[in-house]
């Protein structure tokens, strides 16, 4: 029975999970993987499964109906939102690697559930997330009618896209990842010993520090599709207005139009034309919160439209990123927070970036 349109047997699937097995989280023989999707995403889990069998390591799969979060939400009690599972933590300490892949058949279905329990939720999980960050992960997506839907796509027309962003679509898709590494890795060659980044566009002018602090490659090994170099601003350096172009999706929820001013690093006026008083009860989380955990700028120019998921659009191809909230400790960035919230400014008509007063980008186009 064929799952989602033309989905089964479509060899873009069969390249997706080599990549993810062989590229992204580089699996070795002896290795135990973990594995989850919802069922939605049955064929790409089962690909990566017999991927990793070729590979000669132990895949272990746990697929679950994608009602489950809404559900504990709904039927969780509070030594449930607060400790985190003996299973969880016994998986996180044995696993070598692990495949995530979002496959959602409902995108909205968390949007009636209390923000704050979500909050305590996700700070209960921290500790399990920190182990699993320690090795090697990837994040993916399968398409869904879900997802297509949020994109305003048609299915095919979004498997498509997905299938182009993350290369799956070409002949040898990990010699398209490697490169696409080394172009990255020219642009940091550019960055490094950056100190003040500047934001200009709409109603936007933003600057802020990057002194001494690392920029990554992302280069299809956490998340896949990717295409961005990304660091840690210094905690205290932000100030100035943004205003986010495009829709905030977080948590089920969608948040119109985000105004950020900041002043010495902290959010210090937050304001949206919707759903802003879920933006400010997740500026509230913590005291980690209102400050940035993260400046990317995306690269992937197989990515040129909104979709509403942050994991492709976050990497469009002339767009900047930041992120409020937990900061990556291997840039540097020192911020701590339960949150970690990416908003996207879009540079590609008017806005520039500027580095030590120098021109880097312009319109979306490095210069």
């Amino acid at each position: 029975m064929e799952k989602w349109g033309h989905s089964m047997g479509d060899p873009r699937i069969q390249n997706l999970a080599r990549i993810l097995v062989r590229y992204s989280v580089g699996v070795k023989k002896g290795q135990s993987i973990d594995v989850r999707g919802t069922s939605a995403c049955e064929p790409l889990i089962e690909a990566v499964y017999e991927e990793i069998l070729r590979r000669q390591a132990f895949p272990s799969v746990r697929m679950a109906p994608d009602s489950l979060s809404a559900s504990f939400f709904k039927n969780a009690r509070a030594q449930q939102l607060d400790e985190a599972s003996p299973i969880e933590r016994a998986v996180a300490r044995t696993l070598d690697a692990s495949i995530r892949i979002s496959s959602q058949s409902n995108t909205r279905q968390l949007s009636e559930v209390d923000p704050k329990k979500q909050a305590r939720a996700a700070k209960t999980m921290e500790s399990v997330a920190r182990i699993i960050r320690r090795k090697p992960w990837v994040l993916t997506l399968f398409p869904t009618p879900a997802y297509a839907q949020d994109a305003e796509m048609s299915l095919s027309d979004f498997e498509d896209f997905v299938y182009a962003a993350t290369f799956a679509d070409q002949d040898d898709p990990v010699k398209a990842w490697r490169e696409l590494h080394r172009y990255q890795q020219k642009l940091i060659r550019k960055l490094k010993g950056a100190d003040s980044v500047r934001i200009v566009g709409r109603e936007t002018d933003l600057t802020l520090s990057v002194k001494g602090r690392t920029f990554l490659n992302s280069d299809g090994r956490c998340n896949m599709p990717s295409g961005e170099v990304f660091t840690g601003p210094v905690e205290a350096s932000a100030n100035g207005t943004i205003l986010y172009d495009f829709p905030v999706c977080h948590a089920g929820r969608e948040v119109e139009n985000v105004r950020l001013v900041f002043r010495d690093g902290v959010v210090v006026d937050a304001s949206a034309t919707k759903n802003e008083a879920f933006l400010l009860q997740m500026l509230n989380m913590d005291s980690g919160a209102r400050k940035l955990g993260e400046l990317g700028i995306g690269t992937n120019m197989q990515i040129q439209r909104f979709t509403r998921n942050i994991l492709f659009d976050e990497k469009i191809g002339g767009t900047i990123h930041l992120a409020v909230g937990q900061s990556y400790p291997e840039t540097g960035g020192k911020n701590r927070s339960s949150l970690h919230w990416d908003m996207i400014k879009d540079l590609r008509q008017g806005g520039a970036l500027y580095v030590d007063g120098k021109l880097f980008q312009k319109d979306g186009r490095f210069v």
